[in-house]
């Protein structure tokens, strides 16, 4: 399942993408419009800028902008900041990489299924983009 936390950077995310053109945006529209709590997606935008999708800009037009084009931004990119491994299990992760404290690899029934899994999220997360996910106009 999708963490909170992830839900709330790829909304915010989302929005900036779309209404970043007239210039960086605030954070306190972000969490506002799209219904965040600031104090939570404060902590979001700093590790966001940490890993470097988001600059901030000071000043009277200041806020934050995407650091790259949203048609560059991975959606899988964006998980794995906020929210670590996309497997489900330590022992299928391609990027975190753990054995499973409590099982044996070599003859785990869990383990082949769950690298079915990973491998079909990725499929999609991979191939999925912020452009992808900006909120649509409505008609």
């Amino acid at each position: 399942m999708l963490s909170q936390k992830s839900k709330y950077a790829l909304k915010a995310l989302g929005y900036l993408a779309k209404n970043q053109a007239g210039g960086p945006v605030l954070m306190s529209t972000i969490s506002r419009e799209k219904k965040i709590p600031q104090a939570f997606l404060e902590n979001i935008f700093h590790e966001l800028k940490k890993a470097g999708f988001l600059t901030s800009h000071r000043g009277r037009f200041g806020g934050y902008t995407l650091s790259q084009e949203p048609e560059k931004t991975k959606v899988s990119s964006i998980i794995r900041v906020v929210n670590g491994p996309l497997a489900m299990l330590p022992c299928v992760s391609l990027n975190f990489y753990a054995t499973c404290d409590d099982c044996c690899e070599e003859t785990c029934g869990l383990r082949g299924i769950f690298q079915d899994a990973r491998d079909a999220l990725l499929q999609v997360l991979e191939n999925r983009y912020l452009s992808d996910i900006m909120d649509k106009d409505i008609e």
